[in-house]
């Protein structure tokens, strides 16, 4: 199976939403602090299994450009100097549908290292 191109990306910044459609009417609202804490970077990532860089104070995170990387990718460059980050089709669509799953273990890695989420208004 092939991972799904995205048809649309829409940035709604007041809302710090990015909005990706796909084809069958998929769509995922993903958060930009979401995106944010969970970048394919290396300075998120680290440079191996377990490596990973906890991200905190990421709450009002927005995304300043969106620039496409070849026929398969896209850079999100965000308003905290944050740009390294390659999001593959792939790795969006896995964002996409694991956005619960991959919250709640973000919440619990905060919560576990004592950190605390500031919520913030609707």
């Amino acid at each position: 199976m092939t991972t799904p191109v995205p048809t649309e990306l829409n940035l709604h910044k007041h809302s710090r939403v990015l909005e990706i459609r796909y084809p069958e009417n998929v769509v995922f609202n993903l958060p930009c602090e979401y995106l944010r804490v969970l970048s394919p970077s290396a300075e998120v990532q680290g440079h191996g299994p377990g490596q990973q860089i906890l991200q905190i104070g990421k709450e009002l995170v927005n995304i300043d450009k969106i620039e496409m990387v070849g026929n398969y990718a896209v850079c999100l460059y965000f308003d905290d100097g944050h740009d390294t980050g390659i999001y593959s089709w792939e790795y969006l669509y896995e964002l996409g549908q694991n956005h619960q799953q991959n919250w709640q273990a973000y919440l619990a890695a905060l919560e576990k290292a004592g950190h605390h989420r500031k919520e913030l208004p609707i």
